[in-house]
């Protein structure tokens, strides 16, 4: 029988046990608990597995719990800029956005970058422009406002800082989104999704829209979607970096993605996790922080955590 799989992240970073009220818990594991089953379903059944990372992410995206979406953070200026990207394993195709407003679901702009631009990513203006070619419908600032993330940009702006998206926050809102998958041909995908950072500034963009940091996907070793300090990610070229030891290093998913995340990540001051499937349909889901919103399924095994250990 041959091996499926997907896994999923919802942000890493410093997330306490009792730091959310039980509710809150529990609202966190059924969307991703949803999102993980719709996307195990689609490779179960045959389907791609890009089209599984899609629709896993463009659950999340739906969801005001996470930083991606209708869930994304107030920039600076009191606007959403969103960022996304996709890629395939079997011919390294891929496509990204950044910097888009108005977009419902970013993941699904970012795939229409791949099949047809001609082009990887696009952003800004030109990616608008590009988005209205394709049809898509620009909803209000109104769909992307929620009162949390709001307070979230007062209290920013009040000191002037730029607050990651998985920082302590009391209000418990965190969230940069993610998935990647294995289906019954062999083909591995990844997708990510971000709002990016509470209160940036000067057109930042982080590492979710950039192939090889926070996104990567290749059929010969794995498929990666990070989340965390961005700038770090860039700098370790991290979701690519998981491939390479794994490619040159020889070895296994799960020895790659802890070197990277647990050792180099950390050897640079980055934080973070991420969440990876091999050619075998082996899951690795590591992080550095306190916790990370995540869940996986195999054909053998289904799971989902906030913290260290998985519920």
């Amino acid at each position: 029988m041959k091996s499926v799989a997907v896994a999923l992240h919802g942000g890493a970073g410093t997330l306490r046990r009792g730091f959310l009220p039980k509710a809150e818990e529990e609202k966190y594991i059924l969307t991703l608990s949803e999102a993980r089953d719709t996307a195990f379903y689609i490779v179960e059944s045959g389907g791609s597995a890009l089209d599984a990372v899609i629709e896993c992410v463009k659950i999340l995206e739906d969801s005001p719990l996470f930083n991606a979406g209708k869930g994304s953070v107030f920039t600076a200026n009191g606007t959403h800029e969103m960022d996304a990207s996709i890629m395939e394993g079997k011919s390294r195709n891929a496509g990204a956005v950044s910097m888009v407003t108005g977009i419902r679901n970013p993941v699904q702009l970012a795939r229409d970058v791949m099949e047809k631009s001609g082009h990887v990513i696009l952003a800004g203006e030109g990616a608008m422009e590009f988005a209205r070619s394709q049809g898509y419908e620009f909803l209000p600032p109104s769909y992307f406002y929620n009162e949390l993330r709001y307070n979230q940009w007062q209290k920013a702006r009040e000191s002037d800082v730029v607050q990651l998206d998985h920082s302590i926050n009391p209000e418990g809102k965190f969230g940069t989104v993610g998935a990647v998958a294995l289906d019954l041909n062999g083909n591995l995908a990844a997708a990510t999704s971000t709002g990016g950072m509470t209160n940036k500034k000067f057109g930042r963009i982080g590492d979710s829209p950039i192939i090889g940091a926070g996104t990567y996907a290749n059929n010969n070793t794995c498929a990666v979607s990070c989340t965390g300090s961005g700038e770090y990610f860039i700098r370790g070229v991290v979701a690519y970096d998981v491939s390479a030891a794994m490619e040159f290093g020889g070895l296994s998913l799960a020895e790659a993605s802890e070197l990277v995340i647990n050792k180099r990540l950390i050897k640079i001051e980055g934080d973070g996790g991420l969440v990876a499937v091999d050619a075998n349909g082996n899951v690795s889901l590591p992080f550095n922080t306190e916790g990370m919103y995540r869940a996986y399924r195999t054909s053998s095994e289904s799971k989902v955590a906030i913290y260290e250990d998985w519920i």
